[in-house]
């Protein structure tokens, strides 16, 4: 592993940690639907505050199953059939700019057929055929989910139905930035002429799968959020897995039996054909195939031809969600040459029209994108797999503050977040007398797709990698500016790119690094989600170790998670004396979503990640590391905290949270971030029509 120092001119040093943005196109063909993109000129989000309004929501999702069976429940007992209040059966659930050109009717399944029933015979990969949406990528992500039984009823609870306990409610789960949701709704679904007009099965009467779109298009606000996208961010967010994109052409030599080995371990694999043509538009290649189009792989496999035993084949399985016949001229039938018994002959026959064979060298100069989820960080380029220690760390780039940009902006490059790790033992059994620490690092930005209604599109990202001096570590201080002039990055992600996740795997000697996650460009907003995968036992500043027994029963009282907080922060070298009671408090009243008076494990954590996130802006401001700071700078760091706030505001927070000397020590500003968003929190709730603008009764004051 090189040094991070090294020597040559500013100039030099420079000029090789260029950075060069690469644009994946995302997949939307669709069979007949039209263009419904966003406007790729729209100006991205500017709002710095408007993501810590929602960002508790996944909290509220974590308890969404109780609501799930206690609204199916008492609709059940009411006999009443469940109406999604938040996912309403209009058009604003369809679309946010372009009207669907046909007239569309909601219609619930048994209004569309005789015996609708939610699974027939398993849920398989022949159920889920494309409508009039371009979300093939999605659709190749579902084909290749029911390769996996385990994760699709992960996903797909199969304990529903149109017969037994039938409300007209259903629920779906989803991963999401770390955390599994539960999603419910209802069973109206879009129809025309009596006709599901999006995602169906081949069965008329079988609707898991239109009912699962669904749901995952009410996770992104509507149906035209789906249009368009790499079948990459559906498999992570049915799996929680690593992300891996190969272009094809670039690939390593063994990349058959990476994919082989991929489709073994349980991973979910599609390809794609990048378009070649204008912008848009879908072209057919001379062999019937589709550009700018999503296909699923669902088999993999080689063998000895049966009259020519000196010759192996070599074969990938494509699925097109099109579900459209005849097959590609590309097609192989050396299949049938594998297969030595009926019992294989089923296995490795075509399900139905759109599924066919080719053989690899044929896919390898057609097809120019793999993508690969794989359930662990693994590589699939050995057999060794590894027990993975997982660091979570979210975060926020603020234009003007810590959206710095990439390395081609030195003057600003050194304000973006900075994590650091310390690695503590290489890793076991590696080969060829190697040494070293394998980590796989994963940068996702996060809520752009549901953004997309207000003119957000994916930001290229990206991140770097610096060995941390000597002198400087065993700090909490970010690096400044001046280290990133002068030293070397030890690794980076290989380009910054336009997809949601950033994955890459490397290996860094012992010691302690800064990842250094950003935006191609500055001044790009975003909220983002780092993922740091270790084999061996590392120290993150950002990783909290729930080492007391304090949440045995899962609950955590105000005084309790008074005497943690306190000691975790001691142990981070800060100069406050701790939480205040009324603090602690406040913090349950704004994370306890249930009533208990009490926080569980999973509203502790979504806290801790406040805690740390406001205690990085107060570090920033906290100029001489006195542990308190002047309050005339608490403005600044309110703003950075994603809030906007008045005169008269600023002028109450400085009189009701600063002490006699103008300053406010950690304790105190916390407890103002703590009830601002509370604040926040309430008056959103409030505002129901979304004017800014709400009337209260004396009895609803009193309750907020």
């Amino acid at each position: 592993i090189p040094p991070s120092k090294i020597s040559g001119t500013r100039e030099e040093m420079e000029a090789g940690e260029k950075v060069v943005a690469q644009t994946v196109v995302p997949t939307e063909a669709a069979p007949s639907a039209g263009s419904t993109n966003v406007d790729p000129t729209c100006a991205s989000l500017g709002n710095t505050y408007a993501a810590i309004l929602t960002r508790n929501e996944a909290v509220k999702d974590a308890r969404r199953l109780k609501n799930y069976l206690e609204l199916r429940d008492k609709h059940v007992y009411k006999k009443v059939l469940f109406e999604d209040p938040l996912f309403p059966a209009d058009n604003s659930s369809l679309y946010y700019s372009t009207p669907f050109p046909l007239e569309i009717k909601w219609k619930r399944p048994s209004e569309i057929c005789e015996n609708p029933q939610f699974i027939i015979g398993g849920a398989n990969r022949t159920d889920i055929c494309q409508g009039d949406l371009g979300d093939c990528w999605l659709l190749a992500a579902i084909a290749c989910l029911t390769m996996n039984e385990q994760l699709l009823y992960r996903v797909i609870p199969p304990d529903q139905s149109f017969t037994e306990n039938y409300a007209g409610i259903f629920h779906f789960q989803f991963w999401r930035y770390g955390e599994w949701v539960d999603v419910i709704v209802d069973d109206r679904v879009p129809t025309y002429n009596n006709r599901l007009v999006f995602t169906h099965s081949g069965k008329k009467n079988e609707f898991w799968s239109a009912l699962l779109e669904k749901a995952y298009a009410k996770l992104h606000g509507s149906y035209e959020a789906l249009k368009g996208g790499n079948a990459l961010e559906a498999m992570e967010d049915f799996t929680g897995g690593v992300t891996e994109l190969f272009e094809i052409r670039e690939a390593p030599k063994e990349l058959f039996t990476i994919m082989k080995k991929a489709l073994e371990r349980g991973s979910l694999m599609g390809c794609a054909i990048d378009v070649m043509v204008a912008k848009g538009s879908q072209s057919k290649t001379s062999t019937g195939l589709v550009q700018g189009h999503a296909y699923s792989i669902t088999g993999v496999e080689e063998g000895k031809r049966k009259d020519m035993r000196d010759i192996r084949i070599r074969l990938v399985r494509i699925r097109d969600p099109w579900g459209v016949a005849p097959p590609p001229t590309c097609k192989s039938n050396d299949w049938k040459n594998l297969a030595k018994s009926p019992e294989e002959t089923k296995k490795l026959e075509p399900a139905e029209a759109g599924e066919f064979w080719m053989n690899f060298e044929g896919f390898q100069n057609t097809f120019t994108k793999l993508e690969i989820c794989n359930l662990t960080p693994d590589t699939l380029q050995d057999d060794t797999p590894a027990n993975w220690i997982v660091t979570v760390n979210e975060g926020r780039w603020v234009k003007g503050s810590s959206a710095g940009g990439c390395r081609n902006f030195p003057e600003t490059f050194w304000t973006n977040p900075q994590y650091r790790i310390q690695l503590l033992e290489e890793d076991d059994d590696l080969e060829d007398g190697q040494h070293g620490c394998t980590l796989v690092i994963a940068l996702m930005q996060k809520g752009r797709r549901q953004e997309r209604h207000l003119g957000a599109t994916l930001h290229a990202i990206g991140f770097f990698v610096y060995e941390v001096p000597k002198e400087m570590r065993g700090s909490n201080k970010p690096l400044p500016k001046d280290f990133f002039v002068y030293n070397s990055s030890v690794a980076r992600s290989k380009s910054y790119v336009n997809l949601r996740e950033v994955t890459e795997r490397v290996r860094l000697k012992p010691g302690e690094y800064v990842i250094v996650p950003s935006t191609f460009e500055p001044h790009k907003e975003c909220e983002f989600l780092l993922r740091i995968f270790t084999e061996k036992r590392s120290n993150s500043d950002s990783l909290f170790m729930f080492s007391s027994g304090f949440l045995q029963d899962m609950e955590i009282c105000a005084s309790e998670l008074r005497t943690v907080l306190s000691n975790v922060m001691a142990k981070r070298e800060s100069k406050t004396e701790g939480f205040s009671l009324e603090s602690c408090r406040s913090m349950i009243a704004l994370m306890d979503t249930d009533g208990s008076g009490n926080l569980n494990l999973q509203e502790f954590k979504h806290l801790w990640r406040k805690i740390k996130e406001w205690r990085s802006i107060f570090m920033r401001f906290d100029v001489d590391k006195s542990g308190t700071m002047k309050s005339f700078e608490m403005r600044n760091a309110v703003e950075n905290s994603g809030f906007q706030l008045n005169n008269e505001l600023y002028n109450i927070i400085a009189m009701r949270y600063a002490d006699a000397h103008m300053e406010l020590d950690f304790d105190s500003y916390i407890l103002c971030l703590v009830r601002l968003e509370g604040m926040f929190r309430a008056f959103r709730a409030f505002d129901k029509d979304g004017d800014g603008v709400i009337k209260l009764n004396v009895l609803e004051v009193k309750n907020t």
